[in-house]
């Protein structure tokens, strides 16, 4: 079996693992400037690929016809795609025996684009899974090989259920890329009905917002952590969030209702702010965060 990996994010990195004796080279996004300085830093897969000793290539554009003409020169089986970040082309896809077969982190049609978990999560879905698919031209259009669905837990943050659904992933590449690469595997085509798109998170969206139904704020704190990172905006200056749950109590938004933990009303209901970072400090419990703010059951953070 001779496989060409295509993956950029940490969610590709167990697929590529388990797939490693089995790949001639994994395909990944150019390095990309990353913390405070900026500095060119390589994907996780690249850094996976190395580590295991296959080939990596970084193409600026995947569908240079120069770059599909080396893809094609390898006679691979079948394209093995997670989390890549790019469209491929169908002369690209073409060029591998049985095509490009994604690993996409959501039930299709349901949540297609670049961020199925996070929307997932975002919208309060009690369960995902993984579907395996048979690529085509359009954006996570094609046939279905296989779906494996797990729930997702009430206060699972979108990192955790990552991590689960990479796992996942892997283990139905191990199942799934033999039968593949010998033309015995199912193709259904998706249905028409039950289509969402998945468009690519924006920093702003992981604003918590005081006027919110505190049900919806929580599921936006779990969606978008850790990355983008989830925040409030307050009299205090701006906070990050790391640990945020449902609370009992009601009052007008933004009023402390209870110091320990640090619960804050909302449009409706309430969250305990159970773990804060301010800004140019480090992370501590809401709890002292509102004892060195001198903050007070009845304050208001707007």
């Amino acid at each position: 079996m001779r496989l060409v990996f295509f993956g950029t994010g940490s969610f590709a990195v167990p697929a590529l693992r388990a797939m490693a004796e089995h790949t001639v080279l994994a395909v990944t996004q150019p390095d990309a400037p990353s913390g405070r300085g900026n500095r060119l830093t390589p994907s996780a897969v690249k850094l996976a690929a190395l580590e295991l000793g296959i080939p990596v290539e970084t193409p600026e554009r995947a569908r240079a016809k120069e770059f599909v003409d080396r893809i094609a020169a390898m006679e691979a089986d079948a394209l093995l795609v997670a989390s890549y970040g790019q469209i491929l082309s169908e002369r690209l896809l073409n060029s591998a025996t049985r095509g490009g077969i994604n690993l996409h982190g959501s039930i299709l049609p349901r949540w297609r684009g670049a961020a199925p978990i996070q929307r997932s999560v975002e919208a309060g879905d009690p369960e995902t899974g993984i579907t395996l698919m048979q690529m085509d031209r359009g954006m996570d259009t094609g046939d279905i090989i296989h779906i494996e669905r797990t729930p997702i837990g009430p206060e699972e943050t979108y990192g955790e259920l990552q991590d689960r659904l990479a796992l996942l992933a892997a283990e139905m590449a191990v199942d799934w890329m033999p039968r593949i690469v010998g033309d015995n595997y199912p193709r259904i085509p998706q249905p028409e009905e039950g289509v969402t798109l998945a468009p690519k998170i924006e920093k702003a969206e992981a604003e918590l917002r005081f006027d919110g139904e505190s049900g919806v704020e929580h599921d936006r704190f779990r969606a978008f952590y850790p990355n983008p990172g989830p925040f409030l905006r307050t009299t205090n200056g701006q906070w990050k969030l790391h640990a945020v749950r449902l609370a009992d109590g009601n009052g007008a938004p933004g009023e402390i209702l209870a110091l320990n933990p640090l619960t804050v009303a909302f449009g409706t209901g309430a969250l305990a702010l159970e773990e804060v970072q301010p800004e140019g400090k480090k992370r501590m419990s809401g709890r002292d965060v509102a004892n060195g703010a001198r903050l007070k059951p009845g304050s208001r953070l707007i």
